[in-house]
């Protein structure tokens, strides 16, 4: 992983390059993946127009999103989204949704106000050091009354609570702040993220506990399908007391702009204009004349230091 400064003043943690599909889920990850997918499959709403994967690399749950027109799949890193491209393809055909690959930074969300009735966010946001203003964004560009689906990296987990009263770990998992474990990688707890859910505009509706059993004894001793099983029927759980390493919560999102969403999907990340022109080769904002590249497919939106980078 690569760290990489945002024009917002936060560092951003690129995958640029990685063999993250190989690596982290090419093996011994069975049951994290499958208990992520049962989340989702009883949280995400079934069909609608349009749906983003914020951090979806390289198209991981993909295959959860066949209910919807349109699926956007968004990541910094542009080798993820080729992957995912090479994976999924364009779509259109036999009532499978058009797929949409854009690189950009979460920090500067390069998406009209309103354009999505649906936001997934999965295994992302433990990389951000200003999760405010990553959630704000969130809530823009989603239509008033649209689901997000957010998953978080839990602090008050059993682990960390078993550790801490052991006096073999220095921060305390009640504490309500979030820890920086390791460089770019947060746990948080999870009434800061109920707290800061409501101040961008969310009002929470569902919870639930997942990967609760994610305990390298268990997963040597146990097959991941028996773990599945076991994590399906405490998931509910999480509604209450979420005593699991990652929890899963279902929003609303509350009207945060006027008028009419707009009909065209992007925006200029430098002035925020939604006057732009899709040339298939290329996005020129009408407004503030900058430019960014469309390569194979791939749109590229990042900006660093007021400047359009190229795929």
């Amino acid at each position: 992983m690569a760290r990489i400064h945002s024009p917002m003043s936060n560092e951003i943690c690129s995958y640029e390059g990685s063999a993250y599909r190989t690596e982290f889920w090419g093996q011994g990850r069975e049951y994290e993946d499958a208990a992520e997918r049962v989340a989702l499959r009883r949280m995400l709403p079934l069909q609608g127009h349009r749906l983003i994967d914020i951090g979806g690399g390289y198209g991981r749950l993909t295959s959860l999103y066949g209910g919807y027109d349109q699926v956007v799949i968004f990541d910094y890193a542009v080798s993820q989204l080729r992957q995912a491209q090479a994976l999924w393809g364009e779509g259109g055909k036999d009532g499978h949704p058009v797929y949409t690959y854009v690189a950009g930074d979460y920090y500067r969300l390069p998406f009209a106000p309103g354009v999505f009735d649906t936001v997934v966010m999965v295994r992302a946001l433990h990389h951000a050091a200003s999760p405010a203003i990553v959630l704000k964004g969130l809530s823009d560009i989603l239509l008033p009354g649209g689901t997000l689906l957010l998953e978080f990296a839990n602090k008050r987990n059993l682990k960390a609570i078993i550790r801490y009263l052991a006096g073999q770990q220095s921060w305390s998992p009640f504490d309500r702040q979030p820890v920086e474990f390791v460089p770019l990688n947060f746990d948080f707890h999870p009434a800061w993220i109920q707290h800061h859910l409501v101040q961008a505009g969310f009002a929470v509706l569902q919870r639930r506990a997942v990967s609760s059993f994610r305990v390298p004894l268990l997963k040597r001793l146990l097959p991941a399908s028996l773990l599945v099983a076991l994590d399906r029927l405490f998931q509910p759980l999480g509604g209450v007391l979420p005593l699991s390493p990652s929890v899963f919560v279902r929003c609303t999102a509350h009207p945060t702009h006027l008028g009419s969403p707009a009909q065209d999907l992007l925006r200029c990340t430098m002035c925020g204009s939604v006057d732009v022109i899709d040339t298939q080769s290329a996005v020129l904002c009408a407004n503030c004349g900058a430019r960014y590249e469309r390569h194979d497919g791939v749109y590229d939106l990042r900006a660093v230091d007021g400047e359009s980078n190229h795929a």
